[in-house]
């Protein structure tokens, strides 16, 4: 088998055999039931030292006796949402409500994006305890010094309105709630018109003795996301900066957590000095606890077994709090989509040349989030998935066109590797040449392999060829490939992103199929995840296998049957495997293969070689008939 074919069969297997043990070993299982089972109700004692900063515990979350316990995945979201009085959230970015009771932001929707391509039904974020999937944010502060969880306000507290009807990014609102004793608590809620919250929790005391309180916040969920894709390429769960470096845990892997002993719970607890963050992200939204920049705090991973609950705190130091004195901290949280600009935007950090064509000045009135671009999913080749992402955002930005833009970066991405591809081909034309020296090294040496391989260094030293040349851009198109599909796999930017006709979600399969005469009728094609869709396929499956087919055809079939058998069947093994991949994915790589094999052409007849594709067409057909005979 000459040289040239050796390295096209090279960088297909290179190419996909990773993807094909994906696909073999790790198939998206079956959704896992959420059971949805409730907390217990429990009195808490009170606050504990952990480590060696002085710092609280937090209560356990979930029902109390005001509340619909036990409610089936069958009730609907306005009854729960209709157990306790609601302040409504209105900004152009989301919409939903506060609860007054417990203070809980459990109600948000996200206004720009929807469920389906072609449906009115808004992605919802933040569900109140009583629906299918609970998730939420909750504030609190944890008692000592003799004070109890009944002095202090938790889940089940009936706050009361007293600033704000609705929650907008001009207005604020602010919960007020008497404990009774002489402790005043309030809690300022503000938004900005993006997924920003600004949380401000204050205590007046107006007893005669000092006190101290501890301030949290929770995000906790109930059972596992019902749209989990729990697919290893992606990471879903815990989401962390601690003291500069980022950290993620899967949901998978909470309930593996060491148990803490004063808790009882599979926990992870980690004290940060300064600049960290904790939430869990999924594969398009996030909901993250931010505490101030310089703000130390606890930061912990909880899974509760019993209440099925995964729970992620932000656990502030102990506050003393003089007799007639008030005291009040300030914390964030984001809740929204993983929109790369909008997460940017409050990245603590200088925008720079490259950020700052994207529109990432910075704005001294917003929190500086240090690191928060990485709360996006970057993959281990997050040196080249960033700069290929921000090229490819800005090219769509440009062109308007999602689909447009991938090719465009294809183009890009093609003629910066032209070099190497030309040395590549060059090096490959000359090891050809040097085929009939090697064909008498090869009698002169016999079964010494030893000499052999001393006269091929001689040859190829000699005539100041590298026989690894011309693998180098295929090495290197592998690690941009993978990349390149980190970024249309994960980042929202390609969801629901159109191309033309049919091609109306580039995040997703191709919809066309024979069963809906590829787009020509209204049938729905079959669901990804069943066997159906392998074997029905959609049009950018079969012009990928066609470009894989064609260029092959740029070189004359191996002479042994089995390597020819073997070359003939990769294409269409390929089409078939990669028919169910996101269509943006297979825009890519027909593009890629299509300017492959137009740049292949012209290099090889700028060195003297003329391919023959139409002959070896025909004579891969006439050798077809040859054999049936």
């Amino acid at each position: 088998m000459d040289d040239q074919n050796r390295n096209l069969i090279l960088a297909t297997g290179l190419s996909f055999v990773v993807i094909l043990v994906w696909f073999v070993l790790f198939p998206p299982p079956a959704p896992v039931e959420d059971p949805n089972a409730l907390p217990p109700t429990a009195t808490p004692e009170g606050g504990t030292a952990v480590g060696d900063t002085d710092i609280a515990l937090t209560p356990p979350v979930g029902t109390t006796g005001t509340e619909t316990a036990g409610a089936g995945p069958d009730t609907p979201t306005e009854v729960a949402l209709s157990e306790a009085a609601r302040i409504p959230i209105e900004t152009p970015s989301v919409e939903g409500s506060i609860s007054l009771l417990g203070g809980r932001i459990d109600d948000l929707s996200l206004r720009n994006y929807t469920v389906e391509v072609d449906s009115d039904e808004i992605v919802r974020l933040l569900s109140p305890v009583g629906t299918e999937d609970p998730y939420y944010a909750l504030y609190g502060w944890t008692p000592s010094s003799g004070l109890t969880y009944d002095d202090v306000p938790t889940s089940g507290t009936p706050w009361e309105l007293e600033s704000g009807e609705t929650l907008t990014p001009d207005s604020p609102v602010t919960l007020v709630w008497d404990n009774g004793s002489g402790l005043i608590f309030r809690r300022t809620i503000e938004i900005d018109d993006s997924y920003m919250f600004e949380i401000t929790q204050s205590v007046e005391n107006t007893t005669e003795v000092e006190v101290n309180l501890a301030p949290y916040g929770i995000v906790a969920r109930h059972g596992l996301p019902s749209d989990l894709q729990n697919f290893f390429i992606l990471h879903e769960g815990v989401v962390r900066k601690v003291d500069g470096e980022l950290s993620e845990i899967d949901y998978s892997d909470m309930p593996d957590l060491d148990v803490v002993q004063r808790e009882g719970v599979p926990a992870e607890v980690i004290e940060v000095e300064a600049n960290g963050w904790i939430g869990f992200t999924d594969k398009y939204w996030m909901t993250t606890l931010i505490p101030g920049d310089d703000q130390p705090f606890v930061s912990v991973t909880k899974y509760v077994p019993n209440a099925d609950i995964y729970q992620t705190e932000a656990r502030l130091p102990y506050m003393p709090i003089a007799a007639g004195a008030t005291v009040e901290v300030t914390t964030n949280l984001f809740a929204g989509a993983k929109e790369a600009e909008a997460i940017r935007y409050y990245e603590n950090a200088e925008p720079g040349l490259i950020a700052g064509l994207f529109g990432a000045e910075q704005d001294p009135n917003r929190p500086e989030v240090a690191r928060f671009i990485d709360s996006i999913d970057w993959g281990w080749f997050y040196f080249l998935t960033k700069p290929l992402f921000w090229l490819l955002h800005w090219l769509n930005g440009a062109i308007g066109n999602m689909g447009v833009a991938i090719i465009c970066l294809t183009l890009i991405v093609k003629a910066i590797l032209f070099p190497l591809a030309y040395r590549s081909y060059v090096s490959m034309a000359k090891m050809k040449e040097l085929q009939p020296e090697m064909e008498k090294l090869k009698e002169r040496a016999g079964d010494d392999r030893e000499k052999l391989q001393k006269g091929m260094m001689e040859l190829y030293k000699t005539n100041k060829v590298n026989p690894a040349g011309g693998c180098l851009p295929i090495l290197l198109q592998i690690p941009i490939f993978f990349s390149l599909y980190k970024v249309i796999f994960v980042t929202l930017e390609l969801r629901h992103a159109p191309f033309f006709g049919w091609l109306n979600d580039l995040s997703a399969p191709d919809s066309s199929s024979i069963i809906n005469l590829f787009g020509l009728l209204p049938n729905a094609a079959p669901e990804p995840e069943s066997i159906m869709a392998l074997i029905f396929i959609g049009i950018l499956p079969i012009l990928l296998g066609i470009s894989m087919w064609l260029q092959q055809k740029l070189n004359p079939a191996p002479t042994d049957p089995t390597q020819a058998a073997v070359f003939a069947w990769l294409p269409w093994v390929f089409m078939f495997m990669l028919g169910s991949f996101a269509s943006g994915l297979l825009v890519y790589w027909i593009a890629n293969n299509t300017l492959t094999f137009t740049q292949q052409y012209l290099i090889m007849r700028s060195q003297g070689f003329k391919p023959d594709v139409f002959g070896n067409i025909r004579r891969s057909f006439s050798r077809k008939k040859s054999e049936e005979k």
